[in-house]
């Protein structure tokens, strides 16, 4: 099990009700915003911390304007031509979260209903003008469930024989692969591969001898590739050579095969065309600039991943360009989201956005909602009843996570912070 501090932040915001408090949160996880080698993970934290006290202070001196006027101003000048452009970003997505929570207790509203009455205030038109006639409407009922794709990182235990004999189960919670397909029925899985095509191909073959017929699986790059033509050649490989057809038949997505620099570099076109020939490929770590998503597009990729780490207005930014074009899609992606905040979020817009399926198991490295206090923890479980066991582990039932208690005044949920909570204040 792995452990990372989060950080909260807390919006007080002014309205004509009164004064309301939102709030949001985020696990500080170093190398995945910036992946500076230079860098030690203190230093990582300290960074994302205080990019999200920048764009706090920004914020809060914008004076009055609606969540997206403060999302548009802060992405602008904090991140759009900033290197790395991600570390900011986490800033202004925890802030800008914190906002909508705000916003959405005000209303009286759930994060569907304050979409459907406009109170974010979105105008994605003043940043493309085809998307002018764009609307949270139009997409449509929020889903009740969604399928739990589960990720098979490259360090993870597959079988019982892979453990070691120190394995902890103190927490009752399963540790290998098989022991998670059986106990919580998954049929969806995000498998990682290195870049290193014997190994990749070894461990595919693998896993594809483990998870259930049908199954649906997306293949995480993780940047890993020099050329995506080089994880095409190792797909081909395993067609021909047989035993992975489990995961090649139910292949749904590829997810960031080159580095986030390399993306947008023409020379990997061709590569990514290739892989595109067996699932679309769609981008990640690479998508943090307003115009990414677009650029990523002509150049062969079909998707881009949805994270309440990269920001909601992002997401919705990325759906309503997908809409008014009628091409592409979205994956929801975000390994590491704990309870309460970042999982409940992030939860709630897969569900306004209807996506079939999310990445989830920071209960499986995290280990669940251990890191609340027992008050805490049975708040959860009170007010979210269909997506927590009485021991506050997280509920799956088939391979599926019930949203239902989602739909409540606030955003995602209506619990609050614990008194001894770090806190990033935007007054």
């Amino acid at each position: 099990m792995t452990e990372a501090p989060m950080l909260v932040a807390t919006a007080r915001v002014g309205t004509e009700a009164g004064e309301v408090t939102g709030h949001a949160a985020d696990l500080l996880v170093p190398k995945w915003f910036s992946k500076d080698p230079e860098t030690s993970h203190d230093e990582d934290r300290r960074a994302l911390a205080e990019g999200a006290r920048i764009a706090a202070r920004l914020i809060s001196e914008r004076g009055e304007g609606t969540v997206f006027g403060h999302w548009r101003a802060a992405q602008e000048e904090l991140v759009e031509g900033r290197s790395p452009p991600l570390v900011p970003m986490f800033g202004v997505a925890l802030v800008e979260r914190a906002l909508i929570d705000a916003v959405c207790r005000a209303a009286g509203r759930s994060f569907t209903e304050a979409l459907a009455a406009d109170d974010l205030g979105l105008r994605f038109g003043e940043l493309d003008p085809a998307l002018d006639g764009w609307r949270a409407e139009s997409l449509g009922a929020r889903r009740s469930s969604v399928r739990l794709r589960h990720t098979v990182g490259l360090a993870d235990d597959l079988e019982d024989e892979d453990l070691g004999p120190g394995a902890d189960r103190s927490d009752g919670h399963p540790i290998a692969l098989v022991e998670d397909i059986e106990r919580y029925g998954l049929t969806s899985f995000k498998v990682k591969v290195s870049g290193d095509r014997d190994a990749d191909e070894a461990r595919l073959r693998r896993i594809a001898a483990l998870i259930p017929p049908g199954a649906e699986v997306t293949l995480d790059g993780n940047e890993q590739y020099a050329d995506p033509g080089i994880l095409a050649d190792a797909l081909d490989a395993l067609a021909a050579a047989g035993g992975a057809e489990r995961i090649l038949d139910g292949l749904v997505s590829i997810e960031q095969p080159v580095s986030r620099v390399r993306t947008f570099d023409p020379e990997t076109a061709p590569g990514v065309a290739r892989l595109a020939e067996r699932a679309p490929v769609i981008i990640d770590e690479a998508d943090a600039t307003l115009d990414a998503f677009p650029r990523a597009a002509a150049l062969g990729y079909e998707g881009v991943s949805m994270k309440a780490c990269k920001g909601v207005m992002r997401a919705l930014l990325s759906r309503a360009r997908i809409d008014v074009t009628g091409r592409g899609f979205q994956s929801a992606e975000d390994l590491t989201n704990l309870p309460p905040w970042p999982l409940l979020q992030d939860l709630a817009v897969v569900s306004a956005l209807g996506l079939p399926h999310v990445e989830r198991n920071g209960h499986h490295y995290f280990r669940g909602a251990g890191h609340l206090s027992a008050a805490e923890r049975s708040q959860l479980v009170q007010r979210h009843p269909d997506l927590f066991t009485s021991e506050a582990h997280l509920r799956i039932e088939a391979g599926e996570l019930q949203l239902g208690s989602l739909d409540r005044h606030g955003f995602g949920t209506d619990l609050l912070p614990a008194p001894d909570a770090s806190e990033v204040v935007a007054p």
